[in-house]
């Protein structure tokens, strides 16, 4: 039985009471009786128990309000004149006191459910407590029995005896139209689309004079978000008399317990705001008028801030309080901070800075990598804005380029043109129309693209005895040479010995030019050529003069851009082919300097991937380590710099293939490299460790967040190709710097500015600045040499102003004096400096001087590496460097074993690395040689190489025959094997072999030996051998494209380049076993497995003895494979083309070399 319903406004009465008892309320459930509608939205929570005593005449039909006459719910009377007038503004504040306008048409209140009050409570208390409750529903009703809140739409049927009410009960979560309801007091289902269907047909009936919802609906969301921000304020209100409360009692208590801050509330957390208080009372700043804070987050290293504290007014304050609020950002786990007055004094707590921990924030590890993260895309959009301002940049060089290029060929045009123009002048004063009884043309006026009859008079000249008569002509000043060929016949209608021919004139000729001969050009030998001045006709109807030269030069001007542009596409082409090469070797060369030490020491994946599992395997038993029952791997990542510090020790266990232990290890997301050393225990009380002789073994990381960061090296030396080159060491010097900064570290290059210096290879060249020292002004100049920025110093003292590099009595101290003055340069310019890298006795001062002056001031950071390249010369200052250098290298493994025992490097082993130079890749490149006949790659080897050997033969006047090449690239000194040579040589010719040596002697006596033995072959064996005895840059070029074999005999060799450029070129390396001929020279039955270890195949032939019988054992397998396994022999030019013998490999040895060295104290 529904009770009686008290709603808590008149206007709520009125509507739904007005007329009779035709509303009540159920559990669960409002029903408005005789078609009434009620807007779900506007709903209010009504308690149970209550019951309506009037019908329901009044209603809110779909957005509409109308109000009906008592008794009469169909009724639908207009508004008249002087009726009361129902006022929107009354309207909506009779309902905002218990309507509750609600966010949504979908709210969901499942999750929100509360107790609600109990059967009995007012109206009142039902929406006192929705107040609290804070949902915004359709419509909330409470259901007394459950103790629930559930989601209410009602719509009721036509008020007639019998009916049966329908009630439409929407459940907390329902979604949209189409979605079925059932009440259980029902039998009658409604959906959502039916609700939208009765409210338009409700919608339609609706009279111009209603009041539409439309506007009510406003006014009822205006007033209520007015009395929602009036309880807001008011729980505002209460929650900040709660906080004064909190911190009240927390500064009684911290100022009882003399604490010098406090914070609220506590625990700090992220995204809120955060109250600090200071008792300047018991602080450093007691007395002072203000006081500021400032601080970061997370150690000082996330958005800092500083902001000014005011005094707090906290009653019963018995503390000096002053306080301020920070906003705690979402990736904070502590916050730091410090208070001073604005200007000197501070508050630190002792100099331990206050901090506060922070909740709901990152973790110290999460923010880690957040910061990594926000470098990482900051370190691409720096690389992105580079990447688009080099594009800019080289599309307006493009531009540049272009367009000087036009001008240069329209200049270039517009000379041509004037010089034929010139000639055409000259030759027209000598053009006639005819010569009488000699030659004429019918008809005499013609033009160009007619066909003309030339006439001549063979018996006037001296062809009147041929059988024949030919005309080989062209025009305009033999403009395409000879492009007219024609056979005259004999013509007797002219009496005489008259010949004619039909010729074409040509469409742009003003002038022919022809001669007569007894025959075509192949078998011509006789010819009347006008007493060698030929014949020239005029074309009379030609284009004018200014026309036709105009457009000349257009065609002039175009054939000279079509070869500029053909001329761009084939370096483009080739700069593509080389940077492809670059892009291989050098992951072909990373691949090999891993698998160089898989003996020992490799991983699998062979390049680990940041953020997951690597496994480590190690083999001890090559190694210090062996027979030691346990090895421990320990580790850090990115040169041991990892913010995660090294990773606990990790008991390695035996691996599946039996030789090698393993261990598994997660790599972080930020890593670039991974750091391993070995032991033999687990703990931190010694014992032995393998750390690769002080270099330790790393692994590069790919996929990383970070990029290792790049080294600063500068190298002091005395020479530097191709500015400066004396020997090897220029050379070095600048394919090492350019191969390390082409691996992404910075390097420079320190060079003596001598008065010769080749000028034309120094670009932007300018004084920067000057200092003093030692006596002497000394100006500095900066230049850019092969992509390598190089600061030259100058002394106005003079020292290098004596036209040579080398030579003079006072070396030693010219260069003592450069290298003491690059250091002072160093010292005062403020440059970061990781290395110092000096180069043989002539920069070795460097290393002592840098101990003894240098280290202890801004250079502390500072480290040596010294390189030897020629220990014949300097030994004293090359001991002094070795003793004060952090690390020292030789140019080759095999060199630095040879030598180990030489008391100057002895001492210092632990600290010294042989290291093989390399070749330019740039320089020593058969598919972009200038030199060579036909550009080759591995794919062409044997065409390139074929057409080398014919121009190296033609140019040298040898025989044409197919029979095999042996050069000889030396300098003819002792070291280089003299005698060798000259068995080598004639070793070949005995086996049918060709030989062409190029050379030079310093020695005049081995020179003039040489020059008598090339005159004895030149009589002996003149199309079989050819000695050059003067250095020659293009034929040495050829020389290795177009040899078979390349023959280094030397007697020592601490690494060379001869064997290495050879193999560049598909020419096969035949050398004895020393230095680093032995380490880049594989012989092809004997060292297999020693290639393999290096990662490399088989390249060359060799021999141990240094005499005629070691000679031949290498030479003649070398001659025998090119006779009877040429194709075994073709295919090892190819793969030794293939092997890496730049500067790649020997740069990441450096670069480990350098890193050693960061480590050193």
């Amino acid at each position: 039985m529904a009770s009686s319903v008290k709603f808590p406004t008149p206007a709520l009465n009125q509507i739904f009471n007005a007329g009779g008892s035709n509303c009540s309320v159920t559990p669960g459930s409002l029903q408005l009786r005789g078609g009434s509608i009620f807007p779900v939205r506007y709903l209010a929570p009504i308690s149970a128990g209550a019951n309506c005593d009037r019908s329901c005449t009044g209603s809110l039909r779909n957005g509409s309000f109308r109000r009906s006459n008592a008794g009469q719910p169909s009724a639908r009377p207009r508004r008249k004149t002087g009726d009361p007038k129902l006022k929107k503004a009354a309207v909506a504040k009779e309902f905002s006191g218990s309507l509750q306008p609600l966010s949504g048409a979908t709210a969901n209140v499942q999750d929100r459910r509360q107790e609600v009050p109990s059967e009995g409570s007012t109206v009142n208390d039902a929406i006192s407590h929705e107040d609290r409750l804070g949902t915004e529903t359709f419509a909330s009703v409470r259901d007394v029995q459950s103790g629930t809140i559930e989601q209410v739409l009602v719509i009721g049927g036509d008020a007639e005896p019998g009916n049966v009410e329908q009630v439409l009960h929407v459940e907390a979560g329902s979604t949209g139209a189409g979605q079925k309801h059932v009440d259980e007091t029902s039998r009658s289902t409604l959906t959502v689309a039916d609700v939208e269907e009765k409210k338009e047909e409700i919608d339609d009936e609706k009279s111009g004079d209603e009041l539409s919802w439309a506007e009510v609906e406003p006014l009822l969301a205006e007033e209520t978000s007015k009395e929602r921000a009036v309880r807001e304020q008011e729980e505002k209100r209460a929650q900040e008399e709660m906080r004064r409360s909190q911190i009240l009692k927390l500064a009684v208590k911290h100022s009882y317990l003399k604490n010098k801050i406090f914070y609220y509330p506590n625990p700090a957390l992220a995204t809120e705001e955060l109250e600090i208080f200071i008792n300047r009372r018991i602080t450093a700043l007691i007395g002072q008028p203000k006081i500021f804070i400032t601080g970061a987050f997370n150690d000082w290293r996330w958005k800092p801030f500083t902001t000014e504290l005011t005094k707090t007014s906290l009653p019963g304050d018995p503390g000096d309080w002053w306080a301020c609020k920070i906003h705690v950002p979402k990736e904070a786990y502590k916050v730091d901070f410090i208070f001073y007055d604005g200007l000197s004094i501070y508050e630190n707590n002792d100099q331990t800075d206050f901090f506060i921990m922070v909740d709901g924030g990152m973790s110290k590890v999460e923010f880690e990598y957040f910061l990594l993260e926000e470098k990482a895309e900051e370190a691409r959009r720096r690389k992105e804005d580079q990447a688009k301002k080099e594009r800019i940049a080289a599309e307006e060089r493009e531009l540049a380029e272009r367009k000087a290029g036009e001008e240069a060929d329209r200049a270039q045009a517009k000379a041509i043109v004037n010089d034929e123009r010139e000639m055409a002048r000259s030759s027209l004063l000598k053009a006639v129309e005819r010569v009488d009884g000699l030659w004429f043309i019918e008809p005499s006026k013609f033009g160009g693209g007619e066909s003309v009859t030339l006439f001549y008079n063979r018996a006037s000249g001296p062809l009147s005895q041929s059988k024949e008569v030919w005309i080989h002509g062209g025009y305009n000043n033999w403009k395409e040479v000879v492009s007219v060929v024609q056979e005259l016949s004999f013509q007797n209608s002219n009496g005489g010995d008259w010949w004619a021919a039909k010729v074409k004139v040509p469409e742009k000729a003003y002038m022919l030019n022809w001669v007569f001969a007894d025959g075509p050009p192949e078998t011509a030998r006789l010819y009347d050529n006008n007493d060698y001045r030929d014949f020239h006709g005029v074309v009379t109807n030609t284009l004018a003069e200014d026309a036709y030269w105009g457009q000349f030069e257009e065609e002039v001007y175009e054939k000279l851009q079509k070869e500029r542009q053909a001329r761009r596409e084939e370096a483009e082409r080739k700069a593509v082919h080389i940077e492809k090469l670059k892009k291989e070797m050098a992951a072909k060369t990373m691949e090999t300097f891993l698998q160089a030490q898989s003996h020992i020491f490799y991983t699998k994946p062979a390049e680990p991937l940041a953020g997951e599992d690597v496994t480590v395997y190690y083999n001890p038993s090559n190694t210090v380590l062996n027979g030691k029952p346990d090895v421990y791997m320990r580790g850090s990542f990115n040169r041991w710099t990892h913010f995660l510090g090294c990773f606990e020790p990790i008991k390695m266990v035996k691996a599946e293939n039996g030789t090698h232990l393993e261990a598994t290890v997660k790599i972080p997301k930020d890593a670039y490299v991974m750091d391993f050393v070995f032991s033999e225990r687990g703990d931190d009380r010694g014992g032995i460790y393998d750390n690769r002789n002080g270099l330790d073994y790393h692994v590069p990381v790919k996929g990383g967040l970070l990029s290792q960061p790049p080294l600063d090296i500068i190298h002091i030396a005395v020479e530097m190709a191709p500015i400066a080159k004396v020997g090897g060491l220029g050379d070095v010097v600048t394919s090492l710097a350019r191969a390390v900064q082409e691996s992404g570290h910075n390097t420079e290059i320190i060079l003596p500015k001598y008065d010769c210096l080749n000028y034309k290879y120094i670009q932007d060249l300018q004084e920067v600045q000057a200092f003093h020292f030692g006596g002497s002004k000394v100006r500095v100049w900066n230049g850019k040499v092969e992509g390598l920025t190089v600061h030259f110093l100058e002394p106005e003292n003079g020292m290098f102003w004596a036209g040579c590099i080398y030579g003079r009595r006072d070396d030693g101290a010219r260069f003592g004096f450069f290298c003491h003055s690059a250091l002072e340069f160093l010292r005062q310019s403020g440059k970061h400096v990781d290395i110092i890298h000096c180069h043989d006795w002539s920069s070795a001062p460097v290393a002592w001087l840098f101990n003894e002056g240098y280290r202890l001031n801004n250079m502390h950071d500072s480290r040596i590496v010294f390189s030897i390249h020629n220990l014949e010369f300097g030994a004293p200052l090359i001991g002094r460097a070795m003793a004060n250098a952090h690390m020292a290298t030789t140019v080759s493994p095999t060199y630095a074993a040879e030598v180990a025992g030489n008391g100057v490097i002895a001492p210092h082993l632990h600290k010294f690395h042989g290291i093989r130079n390399g070749i330019d890749p740039e320089i020593w490149d058969p598919y972009t040689d200038p030199f060579i006949p036909v550009a080759y790659t591995t794919e062409s080897v044997t065409e390139g190489k074929r057409a080398a050997k014919e121009e190296l033969r033609r140019r040298l006047g040898l025989r044409q025959d197919d029979r095999p090449m042996l050069g000889i690239i030396t300098r003819l000194t002792a070291q280089k094997g003299i005698a060798l040579i000259k068995h080598g040589i004639y070793r070949t010719l005995e086996r049918g072999g060709q030989v062409v040596l190029l050379g030079s002697a310093p020695d005049p006596r081995v020179q003039n030996e040489f020059v008598n033995l090339s005159n004895q072959l030149n009589q002996s064996h003149g199309d079989m051998a050819r000695l050059c005895l003067s250095y020659d840059e293009p034929l040495s070029h050829l020389i290795y494209a177009g040899s078979d074999f390349i023959l280094i005999p030397s007697i020592f060799e601490p690494c060379g380049l001869t064997q290495l450029t050879a193999m560049r070129y598909g020419a096969i390396p035949v050398v004895r076993k020393t230095g680093g001929l032995n380490d880049t020279v594989f012989d092809v039955d004997h060292d297999k497995e020693r290639a393999r270890a290096q990662g490399l195949a088989v390249n060359g032939f060799s021999f141990e003895a240094p005499d005629a019988a070691g000679l031949d054992y290498a030479l003649n397998r070398a001659i025998s494979a090119w006779y009877e396994a040429r194709d075994w022999f073709q295919d090892l030019c190819k793969q030794v083309m293939q092997q890496d013998w730049t500067w790649n490999r020997p740069a990441l040895d450096y670069i480990e070399l350098y890193y050693g060295a960061k480590k050193k104290p």
